[in-house]
């Protein structure tokens, strides 16, 4: 048992990473694939929309699948539709081609994402204790992966299609040799121990749950979208802060993401670990005021330094909100993991396409930094709210020095 929880843990980091990887991959070769269209910027923000379209459609088919039919099924599905369709925006020639491509590319996306997180909570679920935090951290490994891959192939002179399709071949021979490594279905059925296993202890537990579960689903579902809103913007926005209205250098402002993405990884491969000593709860109150310090450090601050430190808080707070959340939602009801997986990832997903929109339209009342008043309120709006995660089942906190599954221990949520 615990060799097999092993295998299906290091199978769902495979996943993230593959997730992340051919998003990369789309991302890197976005410039090449413009041009080859022929479109401009506004043209192609409108295809993005597509994109957003298919995956959240994408996450609310997935989410009750996985439910049906398994994870050990739908994952891996997921992963080789994913990585066929990655080579369908490759191959087009005009933007109505393009917007059809992107628009089944994220849909699959967005069912390997609600499909895969499924699995982790389950897979969090079985260790009893907190490792949500260190799959979402892989996800941002597969883009660093992906940017490299992308790099060698356009300095090799590699054409888009080709590459794509490379990478693409490659994700499904990933995705179908990791298959064999998931668990078969939710751990609530695995007992080896009598009534003590302390998996099916869990699992009762979160059976207890009151008839409001729904309602605490989507109450975690609009504060990722509060929290996805604000990771939204600092993807987009933050470089810009640094030109616009610091007049930084380019590549010096190119630095202001990076900070600010650095910080957001290394958060998450801390998460778990303080999610074991203080709890989900302080997590998300403690993670959110510090983002709202951050981004008001970076709103009001007039130098350099202060902008840096700013985003770097920002990250840093932010990291460890997304996965409470989205862990949360799974243990709310185990038999329903992938529905209120997806419910949340869905609003949260809408949360990340607009938040540069909002941003952007703000702009036209105040100054760009002055709009981050807002991302602000947003933080300091959901740290009011984290204790949402005091109700619910709990799982376990406590860490296991062999990386064994462990006893359920006290929680705060």
């Amino acid at each position: 048992m615990e060799r097999s929880l092993r295998a299906a843990r290091v199978a769902t980091y495979v996943y993230f990473v593959l997730c992340g990887t051919l998003m990369g991959a789309w991302v890197v070769h976005i410039p090449a694939i413009e041009d080859r269209v022929g479109i401009s910027h506004a043209t192609l923000g409108g295809l993005l929309v597509l994109l957003g379209l298919g995956a959240f459609a994408g996450m609310q088919v997935a989410g009750p699948l996985t439910d049906r039919l398994g994870s050990r099924i739908v994952v891996p599905a997921s992963g080789v539709l994913c990585a066929a369709a990655l080579a369908l925006p490759g191959l087009a020639r005009d933007p109505w081609v393009l917007g059809g491509a992107l628009l089944v590319f994220g849909f699959c996306n967005g069912c390997l994402d609600v499909s895969m997180n499924a699995h982790a909570v389950h897979v969090e679920k079985a260790y009893g204790r907190p490792v949500m935090s260190g799959f979402h951290a892989t996800f941002s490994v597969g883009g660093v992966l992906a940017s490299l891959i992308g790099a060698g192939a356009a300095s090799a002179g590699l054409h888009p299609a080709a590459s794509m399709a490379a990478m693409g071949a490659m994700s499904i021979m990933t995705a179908l040799a990791a298959a064999r490594a998931l668990l078969p279905a939710t751990p609530a059925v695995d007992s080896t121990d009598g009534d003590e296993n302390p998996v099916r202890k869990t699992v009762e537990s979160d059976a207890a749950e009151p008839r409001g579960t729904n309602r605490r689903v989507w109450l975690l579902a609009v504060l990722a979208l509060m929290v996805m809103l604000c990771e939204g913007a600092a993807n987009d926005w933050s470089a810009l802060h640094l030109k616009d209205v610091l007049d930084a250098p380019a590549g010096t402002a190119a630095f202001a993401y990076g900070t600010f993405a650095a910080a957001m990884t290394i958060g998450r491969l801390l998460a778990d670990r303080l999610v074991v000593r203080f709890g989900s709860m302080a997590i998300l109150r403690q993670g959110a005021a510090m983002a709202a310090v951050g981004i008001t450090l970076v709103a009001l601050g007039p130098w350099m330094w202060a902008a840096f430190t700013g985003w770097a808080l920002f990250g840093l707070g932010l990291s460890g909100c997304v996965p409470q959340l989205f862990s949360a939602a799974g243990h709310a009801d185990p038999a329903a993991a992938g529905a209120n997986v997806s419910r949340v990832a869905g609003l949260g997903y809408v949360g990340m396409l607009a938040g540069p929109a909002v941003i952007g339209w703000s702009t036209h009342l105040v100054a760009l930094n002055h709009t981050f008043v807002l991302l602000t309120l947003l933080c300091a709006a959901t740290a009011a709210a984290a204790g949402i995660l005091r109700t619910g089942a709990s799982h376990a906190t406590e860490p296991v020095a062999s990386g064994r599954p462990s006893q359920p221990a006290r929680s705060d949520h």
